[in-house]
C-alpha cells in the first residue's frame, strides 16, 4: 500500500475494479420494478442539513471514484486478489439486499434476508465494494477518502431511518431495537 500512488489512466487501472459495481448497479436499477426504484432513491424526507451532508458525502465519494479511475492497479498480487474478492462479495450482497427490498410489500418495513442482520445492508455492501476497489489500487489516500465519505453518509442513513419510523411506526422501532444498523454496530 502506498500513501498516494501516481495518478494516470492505464489499461490495467483501478477503473477495472469499478466494473463489477457498475454492472450490479445496472442490474439493480433496470431489473427492479419502477415503484422499487422510486423507493430506493427517495430522499424526500431529508432535512436541508441532511441534504447538505448527503451532497458533501457524494462529492467525496466522487473523489474516491476519480482516484480509482486514475490510479493503476497495485503491483502486489495479494492486494489485487483480496480487493477483487471483497468486491465480488459486496456485489453479491448488494444484489441480495436489493432483491430482499423488492420482495417486501411497500407498506411494510424490509426485515427479510440480509435485513435480518443489518438495517442498511445495501449501504454496507456498497461500502465493502468501494473498500475492495481501494485495496486493488493500494492507496491509503483512497481508503481515507472513502472512510470520510462513509462517515458523512451516516447522516443520510439516520435520515432514512427517521423516515421509516414515520412511515412504519412502532414496528420499525422494534426492528431497530433488534437489528444493528451496520451488521456489527447498533
Amino acid at each position: 500500500m502506498e500513501l498516494f500512488p501516481m495518478l494516470e489512466l492505464k489499461l490495467l487501472g483501478g477503473w477495472l475494479s469499478l466494473l463489477p459495481l457498475i454492472l450490479i448497479q445496472f442490474v439493480n436499477i433496470f431489473a427492479s420494478p419502477p415503484e422499487a426504484r422510486a423507493r430506493l432513491f427517495d430522499r424526500s424526507s431529508h432535512t436541508s442539513n441532511q441534504r447538505i451532508f448527503l451532497v458533501i458525502s457524494k462529492v467525496i465519494s466522487l473523489l474516491v471514484l476519480i482516484l480509482l479511475v486514475f490510479t493503476p492497479l497495485s503491483e502486489e498480487t495479494v492486494e489485487i486478489i483480496s480487493g477483487f474478492t471483497i468486491i465480488i462479495i459486496g456485489c453479491i450482497g448488494v444484489r441480495i439486499a436489493v432483491l430482499n427490498f423488492i420482495k417486501t410489500p411497500i407498506n411494510e418495513p424490509v426485515t427479510i434476508g440480509l435485513y435480518k442482520y443489518s438495517r442498511n445492508p445495501q449501504e454496507v455492501m456498497l461500502s465493502l465494494i468501494l473498500f475492495g476497489a481501494c485495496i486493488t489500487i493500494g492507496s491509503w489516500v483512497a481508503l481515507l477518502t472513502l472512510m470520510i465519505s462513509r462517515v458523512l453518509n451516516h447522516v443520510s442513513i439516520v435520515a432514512q431511518e427517521q423516515a421509516c419510523i414515520q412511515q412504519y411506526g412502532d414496528s420499525y422501532i422494534e426492528y431497530m431495537k433488534q437489528i444493528p444498523r451496520y451488521f456489527l454496530f447498533f
